[in-house]
């Protein structure tokens, strides 16, 4: 393959033990991922990022966000993503672990 990235997809595992296959590039919106996919670290090896804190429930919608991010990046006329009300505290929290709060301006 002629990239210049190992993988073009990362997976992500949840503390229940769930994956959610994600681009690489829509991963490495979140500063957190992308440190980890970075040099000798395991994860970079394996393109595996395990998150013991994050539920499936909560880590499925991240990786639903990095990807509607990627999708709609650079674009004008950008939908609503639909969060559920009561998922919203865990999602600000998650957001700040994963440095994605920083990215929002």
């Amino acid at each position: 393959m002629a990239d210049d990235g190992p993988n073009k997809y990362i997976t992500l595992v949840s503390s229940d033990g769930f994956e959610f296959v994600v681009l690489r590039e829509a991963a490495c919106a979140s500063p957190t991922i992308a440190g980890m996919l970075r040099n000798q670290m395991v994860e970079a090896k394996t393109g595996r990022c395990s998150f013991a804190e994050i539920s499936s429930i909560i880590l499925e919608k991240v990786a639903e966000y990095l990807s509607y991010r990627l999708k709609y990046k650079d674009k004008l006329d950008v939908p609503d993503l639909d969060i559920p009300v009561e998922y919203c505290l865990e999602m600000i929290v998650v957001a700040d672990f994963l440095g994605l709060d920083e990215q929002m301006a």
